[in-house]
């Protein structure tokens, strides 16, 4: 039931306007005036009007064939070519690219998004593990998917490398400890190693925040679920691209002197590598730092000095954050009882440095009826440079977009 929200900046005025994207879900939902689909957290409420035993028989649907049979499952990486002849087809020509076997096929990795350099894809596989049987099965047990999803810290995660161009599954893994990660920073190839930063915690407990029990609290039983959660950092991780049977095992293979992540060699197809932190000892005190973002269009999958963030001292984020990799320093953007969005990036026109431009936030104010607004700061100094008020309250949002258009 995603609600979209659009803000056109021109001449120096600003227009809003939201609308419920038109799904199948919020169609359904909305006909029966409740909740009939059951989605991660939020389970459909039982039709009033049939008895239990018409319930019970109803949720046989799931399977099709009333068999619990599951025969497992494939990660599969899709190509989507920018070419398009059907503007209505937003998928018109895609290919799997390859397909990677899962360590257990009947319980696969969790995953929100992979990384991407130059000629490689990152599939990251992590111990949130998915149950296909409990989730193929939850409408009839009467529980919401998340009851299907569980944190394994037993299981190491794996990096998967795949190459862009042929869809070859590199044979070498690259493992580290149990960890997990939503949203990857930046990914790049130098000097025959691919760096890999992601935000990333040490448990996968942080995804049942998320359920409807949860999201429902407030004052101190929300509060709870915050501090029982861990925090997310953003990390490094050097994985070496020319692993042969004449590498050495049993040392570090990360040369590069500025670099404080290692790597190394334990087995032919097998690297272990330890992470090395992109922050200072600042960023403790501001919760940790999620929803990242760069300068897109100027360095992605190349090397890089800047990237931006919310800080997480409650469950929503509080701050914006924006990080010097140069010196892990930190500039921040916080005023108590704010909450912003996701901070997108977006360049000046005749942008000279990576951070020439603006950073753009939706913010909201709980305790404020209507107090909503868009936040623009200098992106170079984080000095706040205006603000354009919302008569409206907005529900907390998560990934947004900026497109520059002509009129």
């Amino acid at each position: 039931m995603a609600m979209m929200h659009q803000f056109k900046i021109r001449k120096g005025k600003v227009t809003y306007m939201s609308r419920f994207l038109q799904s199948n879900v919020y169609r359904k939902n909305s006909e029966q005036n409740r909740i009939v689909i059951s989605e991660f957290g939020t389970l459909a409420v039982p039709d009033p009007c049939k008895n239990f035993f018409q319930r019970f028989l109803s949720r046989f649907e799931t399977m099709g064939d009333g068999s619990l049979f599951v025969p497992g499952a494939l990660y599969n990486i899709i190509r989507v070519p920018p070419e398009k002849t059907d503007t209505n087809d937003t998928l018109q020509g895609a290919k799997i690219l390859c397909s990677i076997v899962p360590a257990n096929k009947s319980h696969p990795s969790y995953y929100h998004s992979f990384a991407m350099s130059e000629n490689y894809v990152v599939f990251i596989e992590q111990p949130i593990k998915l149950d296909l049987l409990k989730i193929a099965t939850c409408k009839l047990r009467g529980e919401a998917l998340s009851k299907g999803i569980y944190w394994d810290p037993k299981q190491e995660t794996v990096f998967h490398l795949i190459n862009k161009h042929t869809g070859e599954v590199i044979p070498v893994k690259y493992h580290t400890r149990a960890l997990s990660t939503f949203h990857q920073i930046n990914a790049f190839e130098e000097e025959g190693f691919l760096m890999v930063d992601m935000c990333c915690s040490d448990s996968g407990q942080a995804i049942n925040n998320y359920i409807i029990q949860n999201l429902r609290k407030s004052g101190e039983a929300l509060d709870q679920v915050y501090n029982t959660s861990d925090r997310v950092f953003p990390r490094r991780f050097v994985l070496p691209l020319n692993v042969t049977n004449e590498t050495p095992t049993g040392q570090n293979l990360n040369t590069r002197p500025s670099s404080k992540a290692s790597c190394v060699k334990v087995s032919a197809d097998k690297v272990f590598c330890q992470f090395e932190d992109l922050h200072g000892n600042d960023l403790y005190d501001y919760g940790g730092l999620e929803f990242p973002q760069i300068n897109y269009g100027r360095v992605n999958a190349r090397p890089y000095r800047y990237f931006y963030g919310c800080g997480f001292r409650h469950l929503v984020g509080d701050s914006l954050l924006k990080m010097d990799l140069k010196d892990k320093t930190l500039k921040v953007w916080h005023q108590k009882g704010f909450y912003p969005s996701e901070p997108m990036f977006v360049p000046s026109p005749d942008a000279a440095e990576e951070d020439d431009g603006v950073i753009l936030s939706v913010v909201l104010t709980p305790s404020q009826d209507k107090g909503t607004f868009l936040l623009v700061l200098d992106a170079k100094t984080f000095e706040e440079l205006g603000r354009a008020d919302v008569p409206v309250n907005m529900p907390y949002g998560f990934h947004g977009a900026f497109t520059a258009s002509e009129y």
